[in-house]
């Protein structure tokens, strides 16, 4: 089964965050992880890392709604910064509002829609998505 080196989970639901790292730990999804609270804060690091060459997520599960900068505001900033490496973000939120998902299927960084929780099963699913 692949493995990726390093996933990002932009969350700013403690409950959430340490569960999807227990299953990411569990399911053998990844080597390493990087978590941030909020889109701003995730932004922020992710350009230092574009900016000093530094090796960026190769996955990215996304929350949309987040204090300081939500997941569009994320996504809006996000598409405007150059990057060279391949990197594949995924909505992991807990809307079912059909605008939501219609709204995501404008942004062609998105890959897939995917309602929490996150399982295992839906770990491995996106890894053959990668």
């Amino acid at each position: 089964m692949k493995k990726i080196n390093l996933a990002c989970i932009i969350d700013d639901d403690p409950i959430f965050i340490f569960g999807t790292k227990r299953i990411m730990k569990l399911s053998n999804f990844c080597n390493d992880y990087l978590v941030f609270n909020n889109g701003r804060q995730a932004l922020n690091e992710l350009q230092e890392l574009i900016k000093t060459q530094q090796d960026l997520p190769e996955v990215i599960l996304l929350d949309l709604n987040m204090p300081i900068m939500d997941g569009w505001q994320f996504l809006d900033e996000i598409t405007k910064t150059e990057i060279t490496q391949r990197v594949t973000i995924f909505i992991v939120t807990s809307s079912i509002d059909p605008e939501d998902t219609k709204k995501a299927k404008t942004y062609s960084q998105i890959s897939n829609y995917i309602v929490k929780p996150v399982t295992s099963k839906n770990l491995q699913k996106l890894l053959t998505q990668i």
